[in-house]
């Protein structure tokens, strides 16, 4: 049995939860669920993960998904401060990487203001396992010697500014989060900004998860893509010339044949694990 030296009482761990499927846990993740006694949990967290927490745990969902906030940031906060305060070893379990578009400097810094020790636990992030689904890389040699992650979530009222100039570049991989929504303005901000119409796009929604859906394109018919071939899940856009030639199904240079591509979703293994249920019953536990 691990040693807990790293998570005495009192402790918060902000643990990357993955991109969904449970297999992608750190060996470490795991090890941290499980002995946690409060587990403030996000709405991407994937089924299955959950169920690592030991049954005595207390889960609470503090999720966040675009326009349905069940709490805001400092109610957040506030939370994981006076569960550690109060002598639990909290993980703030987050999906993806906490540190990549997780609102972790909040939580560090609301941890830090009160004394209480606060640490990370790195996770695979959305744009990693997006381009694992597709079977391609992020980089390629000669043609993406750069890769940018950025985010289209903005507050409502609020515009998408981006540089634009600096993500318009061929010879780069542009990985847009939280970005259907925005699809039609990145589409155009990118081609106002000179990239060509015809660079591969690429979107994954529910990246690992069985009944994952990817979807091939171009840039200029992203929007239209956006609209059509995504359901409510969470979805990855990616952009750039990495994706065209692989063995994923984008067309090569002067291939015109497949402007668009749907790849099935994959069927759900029979694993025989323990069914989603099992966890999403202990998340209405009693909350601090």
């Amino acid at each position: 049995m691990h040693e807990l030296g790293d998570f005495p009482p009192g402790t918060v761990w902000l643990v990357g939860a993955g991109p969904g499927d449970p297999e992608l846990l750190t060996r470490k993740a795991e090890r941290l669920i499980g002995a946690a006694d409060a587990v403030f949990h996000d709405a991407l967290v994937g089924p299955g993960v959950l169920d690592f927490a030991s049954p005595s745990a207390r889960l609470v969902y503090v999720g966040k998904r675009s326009g349905r906030h069940s709490r805001d940031q400092a109610s957040i906060d506030r939370l994981i401060v006076e569960a550690a305060l109060a002598g639990c070893r909290v993980v703030r379990l987050k999906g993806g990487d906490p540190a990549i578009f997780g609102r972790a400097t909040e939580e560090l810094e609301a941890c830090r203001a009160m004394g209480v020790p606060v640490r990370i636990c790195p996770g695979v992030t959305a744009a990693s396992a997006a381009a694992a689904d597709l079977g391609l890389s992020l980089t390629l040699r000669g043609a993406a010697r750069r890769l940018t992650l950025v985010t289209a979530h903005v507050r409502a009222g609020e515009a998408l500014k981006l540089d634009w100039l600096a993500l318009a570049d061929p010879r780069a991989t542009l990985a847009i989060y939280m970005g259907k929504a925005a699809a039609s303005e990145v589409a155009s901000e990118l081609m106002n900004a000179g990239l060509a119409g015809d660079t591969p796009v690429a979107l994954v929604e529910n990246a690992s998860l069985p009944g994952s859906r990817r979807f091939l394109t171009r840039l200029d018919l992203l929007p239209l893509a956006a609209r059509t071939a995504l359901g409510r899940g969470p979805a990855v856009i990616l952009v750039g010339a990495s994706l065209r030639g692989s063995k994923s199904g984008l067309p090569d240079d002067g291939d015109d044949s497949a402007q668009c591509r749907t790849i099935a979703p994959r069927s759900a293994p029979d694993s025989g694990a323990k069914p989603w249920s099992a966890a999403a019953a202990r998340t209405n536990s009693r909350e601090f």
